[in-house]
């Protein structure tokens, strides 16, 4: 139950065509709550979300004019036809994006508005979102564990290097998207 609930929540998320709470957030929340096997959800959310992109990337031609004004529209769709060229270099750029923590909303939204067919950017889109969330989530996880030791008064050298990747990659985090680092939700 727990595997279609990452399922679920990566494929709702991840067709959203505004700027919603990335998927691994979720997973990561479902994998420190319940421990299940990781793997199984990584793969679970990469698959909801493939759906989810596929999804956003049909209905956004129909509603883009809705929801964007018009020179919003043509910056993206400018974007979007770029993704639709050569099939390994639109997927290779798509996979390199999709593995960085910045969010594929406006890539996919793009892609839609200009017709993009998905199938063309969605091989990249699954490996990278695949390799990203392993990489997130397995962190998370090591994270949440390491944060559970030294509540317990268990310090040892993996808690220390831990706590100092953490602390490095807070204001990385912030820098990347442009917020300030007065909180933690800013980075959110």
């Amino acid at each position: 139950m727990v595997y279609f609930a990452a399922f679920a929540a990566a494929l709702v998320v991840d067709t959203v065509p505004v700027f919603a709470p990335p998927a691994w957030t979720i997973l990561a929340f479902i994998i420190v709550k319940w421990e299940p096997n990781p793997w199984a959800i990584v793969a679970a959310g990469a698959i909801g979300s493939v759906i989810g992109r596929y999804i956003l990337t049909t209905y956004m031609p129909r509603v883009s004019a809705k929801i964007f004004r018009r020179w919003e529209n043509d910056n993206l769709s400018f974007l979007g036809k770029k993704l639709g060229g050569r099939f390994w270099q639109a997927n290779t750029f798509v996979m390199l994006y999709a593995i960085s923590p910045l969010s594929t909303t406006a890539l996919f939204t793009a892609a839609g508005m200009a017709h993009v067919n998905p199938r063309n950017i969605l091989p990249g889109f699954g490996i990278g979102k695949f390799l990203g969330d392993a990489w997130v989530l397995f962190t998370a996880k090591a994270t949440a564990d390491e944060a559970t030791n030294l509540l317990h008064g268990k310090v040892s050298w993996q808690t220390a290097l831990t706590a100092a990747a953490a602390l490095l990659l807070i204001p990385a985090c912030c820098s990347s998207i442009g917020g300030n680092c007065s909180g933690a939700i800013s980075c959110a």
